[in-house]
């Protein structure tokens, strides 16, 4: 089985995603064709068999998967670009933020076959975390297809298509907070006179290591914050500043927001 797999748009994630398919058992299946206006980038992927083509148009029409891996704000240059070339096999991936399926309909053909994707940052290691959703029209062999291009660079999950904006916040968006948590720690561990990057080091195989505990203890996050909290002991010390501050409260708004932006991008 030869599939062609096309690109529009070679940044971070389209990137990443073309590299997991070169390197996951998939690649002796597959063709990956690419194009991105700067032709660096295709160069920069050429090592991974990644095909260069001249347009978003060619891409398009050489291939049954097409990515579409560009910002919300290009779908409106992009998708007339390719509607003339998109066919009633084609299978259209969207990995932006608020883009529905209706919109790309409305913008290519009426009963285009759509897959709606919200992967994350880390699958430029490997490691992501994907969110999947398919329109009725969409086969579950072409389904399948999509997500093992996304197993291939960490794990998946499917969701239903009207949770695809909500979803955003808990996978997609969600390593930028965790981010702006462990800048906390480490600025902590500097003013009190610990090597900045000795702190990361530490927090960050913690976070490694917390992360295990809640997928593969079998213990919910209640028992396992109970696990390190002794009492009368520092934990339960510094989880009364995180209780008393509303962490939770603050993470649910976070989220709030996040979702709320998702909505006014949506076209």
């Amino acid at each position: 089985m030869n599939m062609k797999i096309g690109f529009i748009g070679a940044g971070n994630m389209g990137s990443a995603i073309m590299k997991g398919i070169a390197g996951s058992s998939m690649a002796s299946e597959a063709e990956i064709f690419a194009y991105d206006p700067f032709a660096e980038k295709l160069q920069a992927l050429a090592d991974a068999g990644v095909k260069a083509l001249g347009s978003a148009f060619d891409v398009a029409k050489s291939c049954k998967y097409v990515f579409l891996a560009i910002k919300p704000q290009q779908f409106g240059d992009a998708l007339p670009g390719i509607k003339e070339a998109v066919t009633e096999d084609t299978v259209i991936v969207s990995i932006a933020a608020g883009i529905t399926a209706e919109y790309i309909r409305s913008e290519t053909i009426p009963n285009a076959k759509v897959v709606l994707v919200m992967p994350n940052t880390p699958l430029l290691l490997g490691t992501g975390a994907t969110a999947l959703s398919k329109s009725d029209s969409v086969s579950d062999e072409e389904f399948a297809v999509v997500r093992r291009i996304f197993d291939s660079c960490g794990i998946t999950a499917v969701i239903p298509q009207d949770k695809m904006k909500e979803i955003i916040a808990v996978n997609g968006s969600s390593p930028a907070f965790i981010y702006l948590f462990a800048k906390g720690f480490t600025e902590y561990a500097g003013s009190v006179g610990i090597d900045e990057s000795t702190a990361l080091s530490l927090f960050a195989q913690t976070l490694i290591g917390s992360a295990k505990m809640m997928t593969d203890s079998g213990m919910t996050i209640d028992e396992l914050i109970k696990m390190v909290s002794s009492p009368g002991g520092t934990t339960l010390a510094g989880l009364d500043a995180l209780y008393e501050g509303r962490l939770t409260e603050i993470v649910d708004d976070a989220c709030k927001r996040c979702t709320k932006r998702a909505y006014q991008l949506s076209k």
